[in-house]
């Protein structure tokens, strides 16, 4: 498993969801991480994809052929634009 986590200033600590992420956060005994969502993937009307970042302050992203791609464009503009800056985040964007 690997796993990427961004420790901020004051030592809270962000990554992007999966089971084995909560599961190693648990272990560190800090409770249970909160999670929140930083975007939507979904369906446009002419077949392709687009990810939507607006839950974290973000553009749309689109068009996608596949929902691969804008998944991948999705969890890209994450780690730039919200986990890896050093300023505090917005309400209602992830920790």
């Amino acid at each position: 498993m690997e796993l990427e986590l961004f420790v901020r200033p004051g030592g809270r600590v962000a990554c992007v969801h999966s089971d084995e992420a909560a599961a190693f956060l648990r272990r560190l005994g800090q409770g249970p991480p909160a999670t929140r969502r930083a975007s939507h993937v979904e369906p446009n009307d002419d077949g392709t994809w687009r990810a939507d970042l607006a839950p974290s302050g973000g553009p749309v992203l689109s068009p996608y052929e596949t929902r691969a791609e804008a998944v991948a464009a999705e969890l890209s503009w994450i780690r730039e634009n919200v986990l890896g800056r050093g300023d505090a985040p917005r309400e209602g964007s992830p920790p």
